[in-house]
């Protein structure tokens, strides 16, 4: 019997990648998405993915949007946290809004997302929570203290949620991703990529939204249980923790 898989924010950039990985590798799979509901029609009409939209800020439609999948699908075995967003800001003029929309939804969806299915996977005695953090949330990045609080916070929640449930059989773990070529780093003007970015970026090039689907397929895979609480780096060697 396949695994059920749910990817937030699964239609598009990475999130998509994992999606279709997942698939590929013969993993029941359904994708959440937030807002762009053109984007999550086309993705659905081109994988046959079932897609769903619910805010991973909010308590009340992340139970409701899970039980839709569980209800469709089967119980979610396989979480992967990867919906995220960004209001990016030098924090002396930052707002509270610009702030608060990172941590809710970056953060906050730690709780939202995983509280729902974490009792059955523990009741079942397997699971894999599989978190998208950044290289941002392990170096900091200026322009991004919200954004690499969140990114930073969610590798505490690993370590922690990972201590309580080894002894279940659910894994928790996450990948922090450097510059991917996704729609957003390849709107950067070339030259600022050239100059600014790659020459930061030992391996010389961006890494490809698949590489890190690759990843997340190892920390899914049912081979996968003696590795908990970890934080793997996929970033060319840009930055070793």
């Amino acid at each position: 019997m396949a695994r059920v898989a749910l990817v937030t924010g699964g239609t598009r950039g990475i999130g998509a990648a994992i999606s279709k990985a997942l698939k590929d590798a013969g993993y029941k799979v359904a994708a959440n998405y937030g807002g762009n509901d053109e984007a999550a029609q086309k993705f659905k009409a081109e994988t046959g993915i079932p897609v769903h939209k619910f805010d991973v800020s909010d308590p009340a439609a992340c139970e409701s949007g899970i039980r839709a999948v569980e209800s469709e699908l089967g119980p979610v075995e396989i979480l992967v946290n990867n919906a995220g967003i960004t209001r990016d800001g030098m924090f002396h003029r930052m707002t509270y809004d610009q702030w608060s929309a990172v941590i809710r939804t970056n953060l906050d969806s730690m709780f939202t997302c995983t509280r729902p299915v974490i009792d059955g996977m523990r009741n079942r005695g397997f699971g894999r929570v599989i978190i998208i953090s950044s290289i941002n949330g392990q170096k900091g990045q200026m322009g991004q203290a919200n954004y690499s609080a969140a990114k930073a916070g969610v590798i505490g929640f690993a370590k922690a949620l990972a201590q309580e449930n080894a002894n279940k059989g659910v894994t928790v773990n996450v990948i922090a991703p450097g510059y991917i070529a996704t729609e957003m780093v390849q709107a950067v003007p070339e030259e600022v990529l050239k100059t600014k970015i790659l020459p930061l970026i030992p391996v010389g090039r961006l890494g490809e939204a698949e590489e890190i689907a690759r990843t997340v397929l190892f920390l899914a895979a049912d081979e996968g249980g003696f590795i908990t609480g970890s934080t793997l780096s996929v970033n060319g060697g840009q930055y070793m923790a």
